[in-house]
Parts: C-alpha cells; structure tokens; sequence
C-alpha cells in the first residue's frame, strides 16, 4: 500500500481513526427517521451507499432494496467482485474522481454522531469455536489439574459448539444478568443469579456466499466464503456453564447474549494483514491442510468500566494467538455436509495470549476467582452489575490503520419475576 489514497482523502479522518479510508467497513443505521440502510464508516462520518447508488455512481443502479435495507445480507449477496467495485468507487469518489457528486456531500454524509447503529447482518446460525490454544490450555489448568490441559481431540480438530442466534446483539445494547442452577458452598444445586459473569474476546467472520449441503468447503476455498469480520463477545456465566456443561457442552451458560461490533471489516481491506503461522503439530488430516497465509495480525484489547467510573485495560493480545485460521474452522465445520448460508457468524472462540496480560477472559485473568484485579479504587473477580465491558480491535497503524471501532456494552441486574 501506498499513501496516495490517504493523502488524497477529501474527508478529515483523525489520527488514530480506526476507519480509514483503506478499512471502509460496512455496517446498517438509520438518522432523522429515515429507514436502516447500508453505510459505510469514513472517519467520523458514514457513508449513505443507498445514496450514492441513486446518484448512479456505481456505473448502474442496483436494486434499491440492496442498499435501503435493515440487513447487509442482499449486498452480501452481490458477490466479491461487485463488492470491489463498490469499494473501489466510493475510494475514487473520497479521492475527487467524482466531483459532482463530491459537491452534493451532504445528501450522503452523515455524521456518526447523529445516527443508530443497528445488528448488521441476517443470521440464521451462530457456531462458536475454541482455537485458542492458550485459553483452552489455561482452562484445561484450571479444571484439570492432574490431566494434560487439552483434550486429546484439541490439536486434531477445531472443537466447537451451536450457539443460539436469536441471542445476537449489536454493541450499545445492555443485557440482564442471568438466572440459572448454579452450585452452591455445599455441591447442591440452586436456582440462583450467575455469581460468576464473564466477557470473550473473540474474533468472528460472516459468511459470504451459501454452500449446497453436502458439499464441504475446503480450506483453499473459504476465503470465497468469509464475507467479513467482526469483534465478537461471547459473554458467558461460568457458575452455570460449570454445573451444565458435561457431557454436552455449554447451554444457559452462553445463549443469553453474544455481541458483536457496528461495523464489519470487510476481507478485502485485512488482507494486507494476513500473516502465516507456526506449524501445527502434530499434522493435520489433509482436509485441513492449508497454503499461503490464512491468519490476521490484528491488536485486541478489552477494557471493563465501572458503574463508578474507573476503567482499567485488562487485556492486550493479538488475533494471531489463534490455533486454528478460519479457512479450517470453515472447512471442519462443512466437512460432514453441513451446508452454510449468507449471514452466519463464525466465533474463533477466546483468544489468549500465553502470558498474564494478555488473556482473553476473566476466568483466566483471576484464576477462576481466586486472584482479583484492581480497577481503579474497586476490585474484580468476575463482572459486577453496572460493569462495561469494551473490546476493540484493529489492524495496522496511522494512515493505514484498519480497525473495527468498539463492542461496548452494560452488564444490568437481573430481571426480577
């Protein structure tokens, strides 16, 4: 890359700005009443694409309904080279290749400020998987004490679970505590509030394009699948999850809520970010065999604010502590026949890094509770009610900084029947 996009830019982006124009990352909002519609992120404006679409700058018009929408799903649906082309005009029109339309800017800036955000895509299945090594193995210390910290299956395959889709939430949104049977001091289960509420740092990826069932994806062919990414929280009420989750895995203790971020950072402006990994082994079977480079560098960082006011940064790692690239989360989770749709949300699971700092969850920070964390003037073992919990992400630096803005969002008391 270049600086002549950046320098050419007619639109002030401030330093530091996670939506540069290399990132342009789509997301759905609404201003002044009007309807949701597809916008995309310049500094500290948003794009009306549906505008732009009117203003024919895109050769043709589209439909109206694939930029006027409350879901990205129908652009999605375009395919990637008519999203290149969508990319790269709005890039020439930022660059004054089109003035005429540059002029009437205000029918088709809107400041970010003034709108709502809302959930971006469609989603009619969410998996959640666990490829992060250290996070699994930190969990497998914590509970297993006398055994090997990962599972036999771990390195073999990328293990994961069904999430519940209708639990998605967009950041900005608070959630409830939840209630559930937890065990109390005495190894006796009780309905309780979760004493124990936790966040994830994860990464997920949006699928792009349906698949027939039946027919898997490989790993040469996923990237024709990852329409995009998001920051993902999969909150999660350790104290519920610990009682429920033999022999079936996790339930009440994870579908109350996930979040994800605003906006989707498309593939197309991280794959200057694609970074090759470390050998895996022991070695793979051949269908998750993968050539070239199939992981992101991109920075993670998540913050917890007080009801009080006090922030503390608790985590710091990177998206390339992953085991597992998406390319062969993507293929072991269509080797069966398992057909995917346009909208589903693929979680990386936790991502830790291996020192204290730079671990992805709470239950590996304070060592399952038993170690608390200062905030400020007040302390933390697990998350309290009136807590933020804030992750941010982003790719690159200054001029070519590609990031994701933040998922932020309020842990409320719980709903009392």
């Amino acid at each position: 890359m270049g600086t002549d996009l950046h320098t050419a830019c007619l639109i002030p982006i401030e330093k530091g700005s996670d939506f540069t124009i290399y990132n342009l990352p789509l997301g759905i909002f609404s201003y002044k009443g009007k309807e949701p519609r597809v916008g995309m992120a310049i500094g500290n404006f948003i794009i009306d694409v549906h505008q732009l679409n009117k203003a024919s700058l895109f050769g043709k018009k589209y439909n109206k309904s694939i930029f006027k929408s409350p879901y990205l799903n129908e652009y999605i649906a375009l395919g990637k080279e008519q999203h290149l082309l969508v990319r790269q005009r709005i890039q020439e029109l930022l660059t004054g290749a089109f003035p005429k339309i540059f002029k009437k800017r205000n029918q088709w800036l809107i400041e970010q400020s003034i709108a709502t955000m809302h959930f971006p895509v469609q989603t009619g299945d969410y998996t959640d998987f666990y490829s992060g090594e250290h996070h699994a193995a930190n969990v497998g210390k914590l509970f297993r004490k006398n055994e090997a910290p990962l599972l036999p299956n771990w390195k073999h395959l990328p293990v994961a679970y069904h999430g519940r889709s209708s639990s998605l939430i967009v950041s900005g949104k608070s959630i409830h505590r939840p209630k559930g049977q937890i065990l109390n001091k005495d190894n006796q289960p009780i309905y309780s509030p979760s004493k124990c509420m936790d966040f994830e740092l994860e990464l997920a990826f949006i699928i792009g394009k349906n698949s027939q069932q039946g027919h898997p994806i490989s790993t040469a062919e996923a990237d024709d699948y990852i329409f995009g990414y998001v920051l993902l929280n999969d909150w999660s009420a350790r104290d519920i999850q610990r009682w429920e989750y033999v022999p079936l895995g996790p339930f009440l203790g994870k579908n109350f809520a996930t979040s994800i971020s605003h906006w989707v950072v498309t593939s197309q402006a991280l794959q200057p970010f694609l970074c090759e990994h470390p050998q895996q082994i022991p070695e793979v079977l051949p269908y998750l065999q993968q050539e070239g480079k199939q992981f992101l560098d991109i920075a993670l960082q998540v913050d917890i604010k007080t009801q009080k006011g006090h922030q503390k940064t608790v985590t710091k790692t990177n998206a390339t502590e992953l085991y597992w690239s998406p390319a062969q989360q993507l293929a072991h989770h269509t080797v069966n026949g398992c057909n995917v749709r346009i909208g589903d949300i693929m979680a990386s699971g936790t991502i830790s890094g291996a020192l204290e700092g730079t671990w992805g969850s709470l239950l590996e920070t304070t060592y399952n509770g038993t170690k608390a964390i200062e905030i400020g003037k007040e302390t933390r073992t697990f998350l309290e009610d009136g807590d933020t919990v804030i992750l941010r992400g982003h790719a690159g630096e200054d001029a070519f900084r590609v990031g994701f803005g933040t998922v932020e969002n309020q842990l409320l008391p719980v709903i009392e029947k």
